[in-house]
């Protein structure tokens, strides 16, 4: 009785608030259809909107929408909102395990596919709950239909950071498919310092030879429940991750020599330095430039250790050739430019045609002296010796 009072009283103030009534939907007074419901999986937070004439038709109002069977809780209430057409109740709440008013959370594992098919283990983390109608009539029977509004986030928690795509499942008796993404609060940068305070600008010029380059990857606005962990970071010629000549800077355990981990998986962001190194194939241009890529996991806090044991299977990574990329991408690509150690040829020996060079010339000339200076000699000397025997003979 304590509650059924309690939910009048709310119904009440809200009507008192914004009076809506089946006069008011108009047109949009109807039976509930399996549009009625507008899911938003964002970054930080689940978005609901829900129409409210179908509601109001069936014998409810806003207030008499209870999310997850939570009631009591302000943020995990309803708000009627009538300045849309058609009108609708609004629910936000934060996607954090233990505060996502009463949502579930399930997280699944299946071996990666496609870019991330080097990996035995993807995770995916989906975040579920229904919105149902409260019926107050007292009594043995009731002549209102019970309202069930189903919603489901379904966020990988893998990504690679320049290409990647969400998929974003929902289901419901009123259902919509949205895609949603963690990509956004993800970013790259590079520094020339340890302390990762001084951004690092590359000079049209490059950057010398090893050089350090320190890599840093970030989770920004993003949920406390999740750590950023680098699956695997390499180098390729080009801009995007697809078949072109690349370099393992580190793959799950195993990691170039010159390559040193400072933190990963440990916080909501992972740090790593390399030196500055140069493709050979580019060893006739001035500047070598290439571009970074990491494949970038977010774990649960508590499974982060799991997906940094050495024993997990990596599908022998580090001798496969990219695959083509994900289509659609969001790129945000990082572009390193080393200097060589050998300038180009000049304008004048290009001209040349590439084929020699004036130190060839200088060799072959000196060697057809060389070879003229010997053929005199020896004809002096045969005409001395001849001269000589005439001479004995008169």
């Amino acid at each position: 009785m304590a509650l059924f009072i309690l939910l009048i009283l709310t119904s009440l103030c809200i009507a008192g608030r914004e009076a809506l009534s089946i006069s008011d939907c108009g047109a949009y007074a109807r039976r509930p259809e399996y549009t009625d419901i507008a899911v938003a999986c964002g970054t930080s937070a689940i978005d609901l909107a829900i129409q409210i004439c179908p509601v109001i038709y069936t014998g409810y109002n806003a207030s008499l929408l209870i999310l997850n069977s939570i009631q009591g809780i302000t943020d995990c209430q309803g708000t009627l909102d009538t300045s849309v057409a058609p009108p609708v109740v609004r629910f936000s709440f934060p996607i954090r395990e233990g505060n996502a008013c009463g949502s579930n959370f399930l997280t699944t594992s299946a071996p990666g596919t496609g870019i991330f098919s080097d990996f035995s283990n993807i995770q995916t983390v989906n975040v579920s709950g229904v919105v149902r109608s409260f019926d107050p009539t007292i009594g043995t029977i009731t002549y209102n239909a019970e309202l069930k509004y189903y919603y489901s986030c379904a966020y990988p928690l893998e990504y690679l950071i320049n290409n990647t795509k969400v998929d974003v499942s929902s289901s419901s008796i009123a259902l919509k498919d949205n895609n949603g993404s963690f990509i956004s609060t993800l970013s790259m940068a590079l520094y020339k310092d340890i302390n990762y305070t001084k951004p690092l600008a590359i000079s049209p010029l490059g950057i010398e030879l090893r050089t350090n380059i320190y890599v840093q990857v970030v989770a920004s606005n993003l949920t406390t429940q999740y750590f950023v962990l680098l699956d695997r970071c390499y180098a390729s010629v080009s801009p995007q991750p697809s078949n072109s000549t690349f370099f393992n800077l580190f793959v799950s355990c195993s990691k170039d020599q010159l390559t040193t981990m400072l933190e990963n998986g440990d916080s909501q962001k992972a740090r790593f330095y390399f030196p500055a190194f140069r493709f050979i194939e580019q060893q006739n241009e001035t500047i070598s430039t290439y571009y970074l890529h990491c494949i970038t996991r977010l774990c649960e806090r508590s499974t982060c250790n799991t997906f940094k044991q050495c024993s997990r299977n990596r599908r022998s990574v580090e001798t496969t050739v990219v695959q083509e990329s994900i289509t659609e991408p969001s790129v945000l690509t990082v572009a390193i430019r080393a200097k060589a150690e050998n300038p180009i040829p000049s304008k004048e020996n290009a001209l040349s045609g590439g084929q020699t060079d004036g130190s060839g010339a200088s060799i072959g000339l000196g060697i057809a002296v060389a070879v003229l200076v010997v053929i005199g000699v020896a004809a002096i000397l045969m005409a001395t010796t001849f001269y000589r025997k005439l001479k004995r003979l008169s």
